[in-house]
């Protein structure tokens, strides 16, 4: 049986979706990603589910997770990144949520250095249950 990571969604409005991902009972990240659309490719988050993920390595992004078997969806990844508009339907993690840009809507603050971390603490492959 595979290791549990939750990414527990707690705010969304027209622009994006704010959250955090939790593993062994410890708040790990903080996430950002867009909002619900239908799941519509490069515009929506993902639907509440559970996703088998996979460390994946890439010139372009480095380490990064891949969610497997999204609905409808092909290569969805945990990624660095810290705004809304670097997100193509992926998930953004970072240290904070703090406005970083001024444009009004929460950032997520040091993903490349919470993107070194998670691949340290998290499995090569896990469940993650998103809610």
């Amino acid at each position: 049986m595979l290791e549990k990571v939750y990414l527990n969604r707690f705010k969304s409005d027209q622009k994006q979706t704010l959250g955090e991902l939790v593993f062994k009972g410890k708040v790990i990240a903080k996430t950002l990603e867009l909002p619900w659309k239908n799941n519509q490719k490069k515009i929506s988050c993902i639907p509440v589910g559970t996703y088998r993920v996979k460390r994946r390595y890439t010139s372009k992004l480095g380490n990064h997770f891949w969610l497997q078997n999204v609905p409808n969806r092909d290569y969805v990844l945990i990624h660095k990144g810290n705004y809304n508009f670097q997100i193509e339907g992926c998930i953004l993690p970072g240290k904070e949520h703090i406005d970083i840009n001024h444009d009004s809507y929460l950032d997520v603050t040091s993903s490349k250095d919470k993107m070194i971390e998670l691949n340290r603490l998290l499995p090569l492959e896990f469940d993650l249950v998103v809610s």
